[in-house]
């Protein structure tokens, strides 16, 4: 195949790295593959052309939508805090919809999602998109099945990925599905990024998303538990440090943090486990007894549940970026 072209499309303060992360990892592969061999054509393209300011206040430069005419390889449909007016610009939905039809895969980076769901994309299809808003993404357009969990996800011909750098996680997968891992891995080498998150791996963990607990000696636990991950960290020997009962710490922990003692220790050890995987060369074994989870077996199935890799996998990738 010659070369391949990927149409971005931006909008009034859309998220400058739903666009530049993408469009970089692309031109980057393209440097990388031999001269004589098929790369990307990257271009931008915007309703009314000229420089387009994202939310950050940096202007990118793009084509008219009219520059976006023939045949595309890859769409790419940005996010940002200007979707709600792209949304409603029915001039842009049009031409999205339009030039789907023309493009042989379509996708979007974070809330980029609503302006593929506007323009009758996602109907009946699995999609993603940043995780504080799949909620209202699901209310807003019923007939798309919204999985709130993965970093990226793959219906078809249509892919759609959660917040921001997701998007060059998806781009990392498209160019590892033209031209093989080996041009995949060198490009997440160059651009120090993760070599590759799968699609499936959780969007965040869960102690990024637990809030501080108003009562202080809830709020003192939770900066303890930190440095103490070691020792025995069940529900009732949390209770006994806070001077509650079980079943009175357990609900007022939930209703203040938003997850249960269990979960929030759970992420928090898996959190530590990624560290010491990441930096050290400490065997699972070990780690898993310094992050207290006791057995190896325990902390495979934690990484499961919440990273949906394998610790040795997870170093793997990791050592491969690095």
């Amino acid at each position: 195949m010659g070369v391949r072209r990927v149409v971005a499309v931006a909008f009034a303060d859309f998220q400058m790295l739903d666009v530049t992360g993408p469009l970089e990892v692309f031109s980057r592969a393209t440097r990388l593959l031999d001269p004589a061999g098929a790369g990307y054509r990257v271009e931008v393209v915007a309703n009314g052309g000229g420089p387009v300011a994202a939310s950050s206040g940096l202007e990118l430069g793009a084509g008219s939508l009219d520059k976006g005419r023939g045949a595309i390889d890859t769409l790419v449909v940005a996010g940002g805090r200007g979707t709600p007016a792209a949304v409603g610009d029915t001039t842009l939905i049009s031409w999205i919809r339009r030039a789907a039809t023309r493009s042989a895969r379509v996708t979007s980076v974070c809330s980029g999602a609503f302006l593929l769901a506007e323009a009758g994309l996602l109907d009946g299809r699995r999609a993603t998109t940043h995780w504080e808003v799949c909620d209202q993404l699901a209310r807003l357009y019923p007939t798309v099945d919204v999985d709130s969990d993965p970093i990226f996800v793959r219906d078809g011909d249509v892919y759609t990925s959660a917040g921001v750098t997701a998007g060059m996680d998806l781009a990392l997968a498209l160019v590892e599905e033209d031209h093989g891992p080996a041009l995949a891995l060198e490009v997440a080498r160059q651009l120090v990024l993760f070599m590759k998150r799968p699609g499936s791996q959780s969007q965040f963990s869960g102690h990024l998303t637990a809030q501080l607990a108003d009562r202080q000696p809830l709020r003192e636990l939770q900066g303890w538990l930190g440095d103490h991950l070691d020792e025995d960290l069940s529900v009732a020997a949390l209770a006994r440090r806070v001077n509650m009962s079980t079943r009175t710490f357990a609900r007022a922990f939930r209703a203040e943090v938003g997850t249960t003692p269990a979960d929030y220790v759970e992420q928090l050890r898996v959190g530590a486990a990624r560290h010491w995987l990441e930096t050290t060369d400490r065997n699972v074994a070990d780690i898993a007894r310094g992050c207290g989870f006791g057995t190896t077996e325990t902390m495979y199935r934690a990484f499961n549940r919440s990273v949906r890799v394998s610790p040795v996998e997870y170093r793997k990738r990791f050592r491969a970026s690095a």
